[in-house]
């Protein structure tokens, strides 16, 4: 068996997350509110929920609630997974597990890189069902504008993120290709060609930092593939600006000997998509 530990990213916080975790670790949660300079603790029980869902505050929420999930599920199974992966942020937590950095370290880097989306403009994304990535592109390319593939998060649920009039032009086009279009709740462009000056700006942060050896293989959004040695810092830029390659990472982790994927962190999106993408694939031989 190889058991696949897959970290939840922005998108599943929700007040009240994380309750018996952050109670059961009370130093590392101390050491998180000494980084942010705030309580982590009541920010995840307590809200408010418009507080929770701002980038600045997500993103160190939902980090710390993934490392927790990761250290208590192998406290509670004795099981450290031989392959670990996280969409968009989640991939901080899955480094975490593989040891490129400790919990304060990664925490710290997550807090400077939602600021750094945070402050790169205005923007938004929207989650497009019922087309294939091909299908997008084209409509993407047709239309023109600022609008980039975002999340290939399944076969047919593509997020698409750019200026806010451009995208809800796309959206209308992609609607009249018969898909369902569901603009998401962000502030910005993530994971598109906005966010290269904040990738430029994260780039000179993380120089400040030496990551750990990986001791964990760790599937990288950018290119569905295991990191190499030297490659966290560059990757993790490329992170910002570039799809997150779900539907490739699951696919990849799929072929691995008798492939068990958990889902760790907060809600069970990863857990849907996991069945949707491994549907899409048992079936696409048939279809052949």
């Amino acid at each position: 068996m190889t058991v696949a530990h897959l970290f939840a990213g922005q998108g599943s916080q929700r007040v009240g997350m994380g309750a018996e975790l952050l109670a059961t670790y009370p130093n590392l949660v101390r050491q998180a509110d000494d980084a942010l300079g705030y309580s982590v603790a009541d920010l995840c029980l307590n809200g408010p929920a418009e507080r929770l869902a701002d980038t600045r505050f997500t993103q160190p929420a939902i980090y710390v609630v993934d490392a927790l999930a990761y250290l208590d599920a192998v406290r509670r199974t004795g099981v450290i997974p031989d392959v670990v992966a996280g969409h968009s942020l989640g991939e901080y937590a899955a480094l975490f597990a593989s040891g490129a950095f400790d919990f304060r370290t990664g925490l710290e880097i997550v807090a400077r890189r939602a600021a750094f989306m945070a402050d790169a403009g205005p923007g938004t994304m929207a989650a497009v069902i019922g087309l294939d990535e091909s299908t997008v592109r084209d409509v993407l390319a047709a239309e023109g504008g600022d609008v980039d593939l975002a999340n290939l998060n399944a076969p047919d649920q593509i997020v698409v993120s750019g200026g806010a009039e451009d995208v809800r032009r796309v959206s209308k086009a992609l609607t009249a290709q018969a898909a369902t279009v569901v603009p998401l709740p962000v502030s910005g462009a993530f994971h598109s060609r906005g966010m290269r000056p904040a990738a430029e700006r994260f780039g000179h942060f993380l120089n400040g930092y030496v990551f750990g050896r990986l001791k964990i293989p760790v599937i990288a959004n950018a290119t569905a593939q295991p990191y190499g040695d030297h490659e966290i810092r560059d990757l993790l830029c490329r992170q910002l600006w570039s799809p997150v390659r779900w539907t490739d990472t699951v696919y990849h982790l799929l072929t691995l000997p008798d492939p068990d994927l958990r889902e760790i962190g907060p809600g069970n999106v990863l857990t849907g998509l996991t069945r949707r993408i491994r549907a899409a694939r048992e079936a696409a031989p048939a279809s052949s």
